[in-house]
């Protein structure tokens, strides 16, 4: 699954799969597997999720993204070395692409601060592009 091939549409497929529950349980399975830059998209996504200033089009959006990352069967299971998070990461990238101006500086401070209690040595150079 490539970022550029992921629609608006193909994510909203997930949306069922996603409960914060659900979420938070992944995020803290895969967080050393997966790295900083993937846990902070993800933590950004779910932090403008939860903004109730974010339009629905976009928490639509961000849920399935979400629900594709915890869905248990997914094109590369997770279990696999390095590949295994490429297509979570895939959908993660492209949510972020679509719904970039809706994620505001207070979702993105949120995001950080719930970082660095997993990862406190992380540093804005790992953030990525949406530090």
């Amino acid at each position: 699954m490539s970022n550029k091939n992921l629609t608006s549409k193909d994510l909203t497929l997930y949306e069922r799969n996603y409960s914060e529950a659900a979420f938070w349980k992944k995020l803290k399975q895969i967080a050393g597997k997966a790295g900083v830059k993937v846990v902070y998209y993800a933590l950004v996504l779910f932090y403008t999720l939860t903004d109730p200033d974010t339009p629905a089009k976009y928490k639509a959006v961000i849920a399935g993204a979400l629900g594709y990352l915890i869905l248990p069967l997914d094109v590369l299971p997770d279990f696999l070395p390095f590949a295994g998070l490429a297509d979570d990461w895939a959908a993660l990238i492209a949510a972020v692409s679509y719904v970039l101006s809706a994620i505001s500086a207070r979702s993105k401070e949120k995001a950080k601060a719930k970082l660095l209690t997993w990862f406190p040595n992380a540093k804005p150079s790992d953030l990525g592009d949406i530090a």
